[in-house]
């Protein structure tokens, strides 16, 4: 069973930073996925990607909402994957999920999601 365990979200006000991390089981990060990605959702809404990195090959994508603001990484040595969030706008407050998918495109980002994490709330204020 796919296991994601996210941490690092909170409140920050407008121009604020936070680093969100993920952390799979060592299987599920080395051998179970193709793409890693981050999510976000608020009430009323879908789930939208806002970033993705392939497993590897160190391609990312971002939303065009996120980019220069954000950015994905990896840690292999931890089994972690984060998103940097820095100058943080009150639109980017939601529900952010990191997930595993099966596959990635530099257009779209991470797709056919496998797995997803539980969740942790980002809240930024004006």
């Amino acid at each position: 069973e796919l296991e994601l365990v996210e941490s690092g979200g909170g409140s920050v006000q407008a121009g604020g930073s936070l680093r969100l991390s993920c952390t799979a089981s060592r299987y599920t990060y080395t051998y179970s996925s193709y793409c890693w990605g981050w999510f976000r959702q608020v009430p009323g809404k879908e789930r939208e990607g806002v970033a993705a990195i392939r497993q590897g090959g160190g391609s990312t994508y971002y939303a065009d909402s996120v980019k220069g603001r954000f950015t994905i990484s990896q840690d292999n040595a931890k089994n972690t994957l984060y998103l940097q969030m820095n100058s943080l706008k009150p639109e980017d407050t939601g529900m952010y999920y990191c997930a595993a998918g099966f596959s990635y495109t530099d257009a779209t980002g991470c797709g056919v999601i496998r797995g997803w994490g539980q969740g942790t709330q980002v809240t930024v204020s004006s």
